[in-house]
């Protein structure tokens, strides 16, 4: 086995009376690929500056072997000093680099190096960060959060780049599918104490969850140890008196072990605040166009959200994502075309950048909006300081500033404002940035149970697939498109991933290699003209025009069938109407399903002869 090039042995560490770290250990030996994992606020980002040489622990062992070559990338990279990200990236270089190694790793991510650091967007700054990493061809490479406010055309690119380079890994991410594609080897931080498997993320959930059912069968055994001796204890303590000694020594350990347990976070207590049934459509875009400086960003947009969707938007940055989220809610008015929102909509919106929390504002008052100590959760009222349990807050938090938190609690908080509000449609604007996996797990969980409609942008490849019904990509020129299923459907789909909007090096970044087209693979199947162009016939056009109307017209019904057979003493009234209300349900469904397949393969037709597949 080769020397390994990193080694902590017991560190320890405690941050204002509270111990952070107690017995953490890492090995990293040459082409490792390790993840680290565990809940915000766990000590994760910390035992990689240890690791870094950032921060010194209070106890335990660092090693670094004499040639390594380690460099770090924190959550949020340090620009002063720096006017470019050119002397930004050379600053990170060994001595025997040359300064076009810079350059070169710039280029790779899609910047020139000429950037003004002053006024770099979120994704610029971490491009930047990343190639400063990586410029060096470090042997050790400890990433925290690399994928944070990058697209994801950059997000596939960099687990390409990563999973060929010779160095050693050592990641934090709250991307599944990143961690799943590079990881080798699991270390798991709890409670300050470091666990590894000697396998991938992939197998960590599983893995986990065996132990900590170990662990609560172990202290409920302790448990019933103690009881056991308490009652010998009040029983009298007699016979000879070294064993009683013993005995009793023996119980002050098991107290004393029983109080020193600590026991696995909880997780977060998720409830949204359901509001009245919205009304069957909740918006419809019809020829919708937005322009910035002569670029098209939406050309001609038709689109129809229904109660109860879960409509996923992505694209590289720079694609108009935000921008279509507003237009589509109302909020940004289109150049042409109209927007029209359904009846009974109550819309709350989650937003990326938290502009709406005010630093100096406490987080009772950022929950109460500064009226009182109570939050209204479903119609009932509930003490803030109980509500802000349900999101893993300590009760003298409730007094703190917002300025003070991490990004994973203030990620808490926003979830925590926007659930207590009441809604039937959710818009979530990057809603995965910077919460933990089992955060992700339980806000996963929540919206597939949400009676209402969703509507949310992500780079998260995992969320997505997990949450959306359809997802809607930009296909160039400002058209969009939208598929059914989630991301790995839609490039399925595509054949492609997304195209980065490249300020500098103009590259093209796919998640997979380039295979004949979408539009050249429906048209190449599809009936043609003597002109070689695809035709709509008149029957083909009135189906357009009328399916959606018969599409609402059997959704009523079949909501008043579901009405009637929700009746209690509906079948013991009347049997033989049960049955036939039963049967005219079924028809109706299958009638729709048909008529909901017939209109998108018109559609997808329509949008084949207008040219807008590319």
């Amino acid at each position: 086995m080769a020397a390994p090039l990193l080694t902590l042995k017991n560190i320890r560490l405690t941050f204002g009376g509270t111990p952070l770290l107690t017995d953490a250990d890492l090995i990293v030996t040459p082409g490792e690929r390790l993840c680290l994992v565990g809940r915000n606020g766990s000590g994760k980002s910390t035992l990689l500056k240890i690791a870094s040489g950032l921060v010194e622990p209070d106890h335990g062992e660092r090693f670094v072997h004499p040639n390594a070559v380690i460099r770090y990338l924190p959550q949020e990279a340090g620009f002063t000093g720096y006017a470019t990200t050119r002397e930004f990236v050379e600053a990170g270089l060994k001595p025997t680099d040359e300064p076009h190694d810079a350059l070169l790793a710039l280029y790779a991510l899609g910047l020139t190096g000429e950037e003004n650091t002053e006024s770099l967007s979120g994704g610029e700054a971490r491009r930047a960060a990343i190639a400063q990493a990586m410029a060096a061809r470090p042997d050790v490479l400890l990433l925290d959060e690399p994928t944070n406010h990058l697209d994801l055309p950059t997000i596939e690119w960099i687990e390409n780049e990563l999973g060929s380079v010779k160095a050693a890994l050592i990641l934090i991410s709250h991307d599944r599918r990143f961690l799943e594609r590079l990881s080798k080897v699991t270390v798991w931080l709890d409670r300050g104490r470091t666990r590894r498997l000697e396998s991938g993320f992939s197998a960590f959930e599983a893995w986990r969850d065996k132990l900590i059912e170990e662990e609560e069968a172990e202290l409920h055994k302790l448990d019933r140890k103690i009881s056991r001796e308490q009652q010998w204890m009040h029983g009298g303590v007699t016979g000879r008196r070294k064993r009683n000694v013993r005995r009793v020594a023996e119980l002050r350990a098991m107290r004393q072990q029983r109080r020193d347990h600590r026991r696995v976070q909880g997780d977060v207590n998720l409830e949204v605040s359901d509001g009245l049934l919205s009304g069957r459509l909740v918006l419809e875009a019809r020829g919708i166009s937005k322009s910035y400086g002569g670029s098209s960003i939406i050309s001609d947009l038709s689109l129809r959200v229904l109660r109860g969707d879960r409509l996923g938007i992505v694209g590289p940055n720079g694609a108009g994502k935000t921008t279509l989220l507003r237009m589509l809610t109302g909020d940004l008015a289109p150049e042409t075309g109209n927007v029209r929102l359904g009846s009974n909509l109550e819309i709350v919106t989650l937003d990326q950048k938290r502009e709406d929390l005010k630093p100096n504002a406490t987080l009772a008052d950022s929950l109460t909006g500064g009226r009182g100590d109570q939050v209204i959760v479903n119609g009932k009222a509930r003490h803030v300081a109980g509500y802000m349990k349900d999101f893993l807050f300590l009760p003298e938090q409730m007094r703190s500033p917002v300025s003070v938190l991490s990004g994973g609690e203030r990620g808490r908080l926003m979830l925590a404002r926007a659930l207590a509000q009441t809604s039937n449609v959710l818009i979530l604007d990057e809603p995965t940035n910077d919460l933990d996996l089992e955060t992700l797990d339980l806000l996963q969980e929540l919206l597939g149970d949400y009676a209402g409609t969703v509507i949310l942008v992500s780079h998260d490849r995992d969320f997505l697939d997990r949450v959306v019904t359809s997802v809607l990509a930009p296909e160039g020129n400002g058209l969009w498109m939208e598929y059914a299923g989630g991301y790995s459907d839609m490039i399925a789909q595509r054949g492609t991933g997304q195209e980065i909007n490249d300020t500098g090096a103009k590259r093209k970044i796919r998640a997979t290699p380039p295979s004949q087209s979408r539009r050249n693979r429906s048209v190449a199947a599809s009936p043609v003209g003597a002109s070689g162009k695809q035709k709509l016939s008149y029957k083909d056009k009135y189906a357009l025009e009328t399916i959606p109307q018969r599409i609402d017209e059997l959704s009523a019904s079949i909501s008043k069938y579901e009405e009637r057979l929700a009746v209690a003493d509906f079948f013991q009234r009347d049997p033989d109407d049960f049955s036939k209300v039963t049967a005219a349900l079924a028809s109706a469904k299958a009638t729709l399903a048909k008529l909901e397949d017939e209109w998108l393969q018109l559609e997808m037709k329509r949008e084949e002869v207008e040219g807008r597949l590319s």
